[in-house]
């Protein structure tokens, strides 16, 4: 049954055709996820099906007395002054039960008559049958996972961010049975992501949901609408099905459109010869012609060649940081840090919201000072540097094409060839006729994608980018993945984009709260198996020291190794290393494909079946542990 059906939905705005006779539905309990370029329309028909704004034809129905709740991508002020006033403003039969519930006990408190007694005992019975009483701990455990702790506090003097968790917040506690989130990742950090990629997954919601996280995305949803030039495709899969499937219609759309190329020629040719006769035969041609046309002039995807910017020579001597320490007000934001940087090295920060990620970078790039320690920069180094907060200021009143012609008018590639600026901009999806628009006329996320473009365009050689992948579409995060990959200078990326982050990056330096940083040896993926083992052998072990004193000797000593298992304990770890080194070895093997092609599928096979035999090899581990 469709919780949400959509038939026909047109919108235009001025010239431009958005969305163009789009049809589909939401059955319960799918979860489906909306995807397409910046500026293709993704939160106009947002707001379209949540009558925010009216579309030029078609019909959306929901189904009668249901309740959704809506993440708006952008939040603004609010008559609500409280944070718990925000998340107690949903028109919801939860919150409606706990509203009355407190007028019903404020009313029976004045006066304790027979009257308000029956209201009370009635909103009562309704608090059990909605399992209400826990309510107020809900919402101070979802919005301290949001690192939110005061729900008295003025909801209209938080910065954006926090603003969208709170909203947010009120969208999962609202108890609705749909929701439709714009962008629910934006601000939060992985931790939060990943919390958030759990609780939804498990929720027995429907969901309609805009994102850019490959990662959240391939988790949570199994049916994907992409929105892709006013037209809707529906991929009931994973991402990756996506991924394939959609590479198989563009290569059917573009067969059909050569095609229809050269049949409109030899019509074109035959409209021109011959005098349009009045027979319904030449009449019917004449038609046809035009459909023809139409056909061959549509617009197809471009193919994106991969490259990369000419870098600068690097000399032997890169970056040094010895001994970093950076305090404010008096708390540890870096403490004790050394590291000596190598040529072609690719590092990603990864840690919470507020622990020093960006510090680190301001730090290196000398916005700031350090409280103690040194950083030297190599005579031959120059950064390039994104500052997620910081968009270039001397831009505004200047066209695009104007702007990037100042920095370069011609870029050399690594190969020693030459792009145009023009085509540079077109690559990443700034189009010839875009590209003669006012920089103050563009929309936040193409502003952020332009001022990207500015640092590469500087000929770095050493990039340092804090949040490079917020705003920005799937389209364009490939594009920039691609760009990255080909880079042969060294790479400091902060990203909250676990799949970003796992596809360049070689190692993490580890934020932790109390000012230390730990270099760990891997993508995040590696990093996030790693402390899942580690806090599950910790509870294993805590699990196995609590009844020690509480045993009888007896108990005891039938608990310990016998001389077989110890035995088995030891060749499990020598095992496991071994396991671990191959599995290393195939990630790096299937992370370059291409040049395994003919083994590709037996390589893939024998890594499925290793991760299965040391998952069973770890469990067995950490069980003889517990003995141990």
């Amino acid at each position: 049954m469709n919780l949400l059906s959509i038939e026909n939905l047109s919108k235009s705005y001025g010239e431009q055709l958005l969305l163009d006779k789009l049809t589909f539905g939401i059955e319960k309990g799918q979860k489906t996820a909306l995807i397409a370029k910046n500026g293709a329309g993704k939160s106009s028909l947002l707001n379209i099906i949540m009558g925010l704004d009216v579309p030029d034809e078609g019909t959306i129905t929901f189904r009668k007395d249901i309740h959704i709740a809506y993440l708006p991508q952008h939040t603004d002020a609010m008559k609500e002054q409280r944070i718990l006033d925000i998340i107690l403003n949903s028109d919801t039969p939860l919150i409606h039960t706990i509203k009355a519930y407190e007028d019903a006990m404020n009313a029976y408190s004045l006066h304790e008559n027979s009257e308000n007694r029956k209201c009370m005992e009635l909103s009562i019975e309704k608090m059990d049958a909605l399992a209400a009483w826990n309510y107020e701990s809900r919402i101070k455990d979802i919005l301290s996972r949001f690192d939110i702790h005061d729900i008295f506090s003025d909801f209209n003097i938080l910065s954006g961010g926090e603003r969208k968790k709170v909203i947010l917040a009120q969208t999962l506690l609202s108890e609705s049975e749909m929701l439709i989130l714009d962008e629910p990742t934006n601000h939060l950090d992985i931790e939060m992501i990943e919390w958030l990629e759990g609780y939804l997954s498990q929720a027995n919601i429907t969901l309609l949901m805009v994102t850019h996280d490959r990662f959240f995305l391939d988790k949570i949803c199994d049916d994907i609408l992409e929105l892709d030039q006013t037209k809707l495709y529906r991929y009931k899969g994973k991402y990756s099905y996506y991924l394939e499937k959609k590479a198989e219609r563009i290569a059917n759309q573009s067969a059909e459109v050569e095609h229809a190329k050269a049949l409109y020629r030899k019509e074109l040719e035959w409209m021109r010869a011959s005098p349009q006769a009045r027979t319904t035969k030449a009449k019917a041609r004449i038609d046809s012609f035009e459909e023809i046309k139409q056909k061959a002039l549509q617009a197809t995807h471009d193919t994106h060649t991969s490259f990369s910017v000419k870098t600068e020579r690097i000399g032997n001597k890169i970056l040094e940081i010895n001994n970093l320490d950076f305090y404010y007000d008096e708390r540890a934001i870096i403490k004790d840090f050394s590291y000596v940087f190598k040529k072609g090295e690719r590092c990603g920060i990864v840690g919470p919201n507020g622990c020093g990620k960006s510090t680190l970078l301001k730090l290196i790039v000398q916005q700031l000072r350090p409280t103690a320690g040194r950083i030297v920069k190599g005579e031959t180094i120059i950064f390039g540097y994104y500052d997620q907060d910081g968009l270039p200021s001397d831009c505004y009143g200047k066209r695009l094409i104007d702007i990037i012609e100042e920095k370069a008018e011609v870029i050399q590639t690594s190969n020693g060839n030459y792009l145009s600026a023009s085509r540079f901009l077109n690559h990443f999806g700034f189009s010839y006729q875009t590209q003669y628009t006012y920089y103050d006329n563009l929309s936040g996320g193409q502003k952020r994608k332009f001022y990207l473009l500015l640092v590469l365009l500087t000929n770095p050689n050493f990039l340092l980018l804090d949040e490079p992948t917020n705003d920005f579409d799937i389209e364009t995060l490939h594009l920039l993945e691609d760009f990255l990959l080909n880079f042969t200078g060294c790479l400091l990326v902060v990203s909250h984009d676990r799949w970003f982050m796992d596809k360049l990056v070689d190692h993490l330096f580890i934020f932790e709260n109390n000012g230390m940083i730990k270099d760990f040896y891997g993508n995040y993926t590696r990093y996030k198996e790693q402390k899942v083992w580690i806090e599950k052998g910790n509870r294993l072990r805590a699990k196995a020291d609590k009844p020690k004193n509480t045993q009888s000797p007896s108990q005891t000593s039938s608990s310990k190794m016998t001389y077989k298992e110890r035995k088995e304990f030891e060749a499990l770890e020598a095992s496991i290393n071994e396991l671990e080194r191959e599995k290393i070895e195939l990630n790096d093997i299937l992370s370059s494909p291409a040049e395994y092609a003919e083994n590709i599928e037996t390589i893939s096979k024998r890594y499925s079946a290793l991760c299965e035999e040391l998952n069973q090899q770890c469990n067995r581990w950490l069980e003889l542990s517990e003995k141990e």
